[in-house]
């Protein structure tokens, strides 16, 4: 299902913060929020917690039924969620699976997310799964696949598809435009949204050598619809988004800039591993929490000066 209308011109690649953009309007932004893991499954039953929303990963709730359905059922009751995949596999040559899809609709029918999300990368081909999120090669050729298969999730779906920007490690030679060059098309095409993961920004920037502030210019800021934040591990020559860190400095800061560039978006952190008790990571997420808020004051005085 596509969100705007297609015309037979060439695509026309461009930067900017999504003028032009016809698609429906972004969800309201849910407040902060944290990715559901096991470990945590007894604090958020036992009381109310400092937590305005969960991600949960979909693809450990794909099951017709047991103790996973049985605790998201029971937390979901009292905290809003949203739906967070890893093996769409948007950008597959052959296209999303279509039992993967339904399976995701009629999850989604049972647990009422605020929005679906994926990451934009392929993960397998003739039906072998990589277990990996990888990188594609941003060409015209890439983005006609893409457009395709986000067209035919969205049909599924029957709801706008979130995207998240991945990170990577190498580039493909035949690429002809930017990451967030590609990501905007992407966006026009389809009226898809973004889940921008600032942290992945920040490592590819790294592994890369470019500017990371040149990629939140040119991502459409009105189609954001949240943000990641997340630790990795720096080895000095290049960064590995690892998940098993707190949020690092400079992804801060770039978190920041994220914020002025798109205004206040639905933030959460994500933690896959080393795994540190509920409290700490509420800590961390009102680190975010107090950022946001600087960034809302000073808008508003400057609105006002």
């Amino acid at each position: 299902m596509s969100f705007v209308h297609k015309t037979d011109a060439a695509p026309q690649p461009r930067a900017g913060n999504g003028a032009g953009l016809r698609a429906p309007a972004l969800q309201p932004s849910p407040g902060f929020g944290l990715g559901l893991r096991t470990a945590h499954y007894p604090d958020f039953l036992a009381a109310p917690q400092r937590v305005d929303w969960l991600e949960l990963l979909s693809d450990n709730y794909l099951v017709p039924g047991g103790k996973p359905l049985v605790m998201l059922d029971r937390i979901r009751a009292d905290y809003p969620v949203v739906m967070h995949g890893v093996a769409l596999s948007i950008g597959a040559t052959d296209g999303p699976d279509d039992a993967y899809l339904h399976a995701l609709k009629a999850l989604a029918d049972r647990v009422e997310p605020l929005w679906v999300s994926d990451h934009l990368c392929w993960t397998g081909v003739h039906g072998r799964v990589l277990h990996d999120l990888y990188p594609l090669p941003y060409t015209d050729e890439a983005l006609d696949v893409v457009a395709r298969n986000v067209d035919r999730a969205q049909e599924v779906l029957r709801r706008p598809l979130v995207l998240e920007n991945v990170s990577s490690y190498v580039g493909f030679r035949a690429s002809r435009m930017t990451e967030w060059a590609f990501i905007a098309e992407v966006c026009r095409r389809t009226g898809c949204r973004l889940l921008l993961d600032v942290n992945n920004i920040h490592v590819s920037s790294v592994n890369h050598g470019f500017d990371p502030l040149d990629f939140l210019d040119g991502i459409p800021a009105d189609r954001v619809q949240q943000i990641h934040l997340a630790g990795h591990s720096d080895h000095g020559d290049h960064i590995i988004d690892t998940h098993d860190q707190p949020v690092a400095d400079p992804v801060w800061a770039l978190y920041e800039s994220a914020l002025r560039r798109c205004g206040p978006v639905a933030t959460m952190i994500e933690r896959d591993d080393r795994i540190p008790p509920l409290p700490e990571l509420i800590a961390e997420l009102d680190h975010a929490r107090g950022i946001a808020a600087r960034v809302t004051r000073e808008a508003r005085h400057e609105a006002l000066a």
